[in-house]
């Protein structure tokens, strides 16, 4: 494309001359990753900017003929300042819609109007030198103001989110035990706790929703109170509850389901069977609502060991002792 570029004059063009002493005739349309975009009669040609000598306007057929020594004379000297290279190519690339306008604009390419470019060349290039050269001939895009230092500032504030709100802590949670009497002041209520079983932190913190979690030590007998974040009226609410352990359980087995009174309130128990970490279950899962709150009781035991009756008895006379006090 380059060669045929070179090789085609045009009759209204720049010529860009090489640093290798080819010649270019075309008109540059466009400047990005530091290349410019030339368009001759053959088409398209990316041209590196390195690779530039000069850029001469051509001033066209039926122009005054003193236009074209002033052109020759003044666009090559901004190249000679390497840190201006781009707005001086800009410049030059841009007189040329005025030349080929008519005859009677060929004062174009005087200095003054080289100095103030049109916004083709500046819109697509976006460069940080060009802005401050826009803004100071007022024709800058507000794509291009906002790339000033005091807008990008104020673009930078407002684009930065606001803070995330603070993360909600649970209340701490006030519990006590006396001799088989466990207490929980945070939520109101207090229930049997056998001898033998101790406060489980660890599952405790575990499960989603537990206010505590009691059992034997090598936690073959668990029972955990938790508080469900639900609206939902009681038997919604227990069905939600029951059928996630149909997916925490292999071979799930609902063997009971009954309407019953946990400390006068309504509630729904179930009582299953299950497989989990290389276990047979027996569970059962009690759902209270008392005003706008769910409370779930869940207690669950080895089900292949002889202690299985003397466990889930335990575990019924926890859930029956469930006495809901007033918060303190």
């Amino acid at each position: 494309m380059l060669a045929a570029g070179i090789a085609a004059l045009p009759g209204r063009a720049d010529e860009i001359r090489l640093k290798d002493g080819k010649k270019l005739y075309g008109v540059i349309v466009g400047y990005e990753d530091n290349m410019f975009k030339v368009k001759t009669d053959f088409g398209f040609v990316l041209v590196e900017k390195d690779k530039i000598a000069s850029i001469i306007p051509t001033t066209p057929a039926g122009a005054k003929s003193d236009a074209q020594p002033a052109a020759k004379k003044d666009a090559p000297q901004p190249m000679k300042s390497a840190p201006t290279t781009e707005p001086a190519l800009a410049s030059g690339a841009e007189t040329t819609p005025d030349a080929t306008s008519a005859s009677a604009k060929s004062t174009a390419l005087d200095a003054s109007k080289r100095q103030n470019p049109a916004p083709k060349i500046g819109n697509a290039a976006v460069k940080p030198e060009l802005p401050a050269k826009t803004a100071s001939t007022g024709t800058a895009a507000p794509a291009m103001k906002t790339a000033a230092p005091n807008s990008s500032t104020a673009l930078a504030a407002t684009a930065t989110p606001p803070p995330a709100p603070p993360k909600e802590e649970p209340p701490a949670n006030r519990e006590e035990i006396q001799g088989n009497l466990y207490t929980n002041y945070t939520h109101g209520f207090r229930m049997y706790k056998a001898p033998s079983w101790n406060l489980n932190e660890d599952a405790r913190t575990a499960l989603p929703n537990a206010i505590v979690a009691m059992g034997t030590f090598n936690e073959s007998t668990l029972l955990v109170v938790g508080q469900e974040k639900t609206k939902e009226p009681l038997d919604a609410a227990a069905r939600t509850v029951e059928k996630r352990l149909h997916e925490a359980y292999e071979n799930y087995r609902l063997t009971s389901q009954r309407k019953i009174s946990v400390s006068g309130l309504p509630a729904v128990e179930y009582r299953y069977r299950g497989l989990a970490d290389g276990h047979d279950w027996s569970g059962t899962l009690a759902v209270v609502t008392r005003g706008g709150e769910t409370f779930t009781v869940l207690g669950m035991t080895y089900a292949d060991t002889d202690l299985i009756q003397i466990q889930e008895n335990v575990i019924a006379r926890s859930i029956a002792s469930l006495d809901f006090t007033p918060k303190q």
